[in-house]
């Protein structure tokens, strides 16, 4: 089951920047896009998530290992307590000029797309199964 799935508009902000407000503001948007998507009485987990993240750029993607930190760390407190219950990420990045096939596209990812610039899909979900390594 989704629990939250959400987009934000632009290249993310790296975990590695010198520019730490930045950093904070990026991390301040992150978490504003979230809870626009986050409807009334949903729960914040408590279980083990998993994060997915693609980010869909225009020219030069960042290294995607510098993209999970500040997304993570944003969504602390709205989608799980604490960033320990994410027990799996997968990060990914695609040129929008590229070829790729996307399946099962949610209205979100849609809506993404539709913005015609770069932006992340963002999506945070009931952990995989954590006796199977590999499904």
């Amino acid at each position: 089951m989704i629990q939250l799935e959400f987009i934000v508009d632009g290249p993310p902000v790296s975990q590695q920047t010198r520019r730490k407000e930045r950093l904070k503001e990026w991390k301040e948007i992150v978490r504003q896009e979230a809870e626009q998507y986050w409807f009334p009485g949903q729960k914040t987990a408590i279980g083990l998530v998993m994060l997915q993240i693609t980010y869909f750029y225009d020219i030069v993607g960042m290294d995607v290992d510098n993209i999970v930190k500040p997304i993570q760390d944003a969504l602390i407190g709205l989608a799980y307590v604490d960033d320990e219950q994410v027990t799996d990420v997968l990060v990914r990045k695609r040129n929008l000029s590229g070829n790729f096939k996307i399946e099962d596209m949610t209205p979100t990812l849609a809506d993404g797309f539709a913005r015609g610039n770069e932006f992340l899909h963002i999506l945070v979900a009931d952990a995989p199964d954590q006796e199977v390594l590999i499904s």
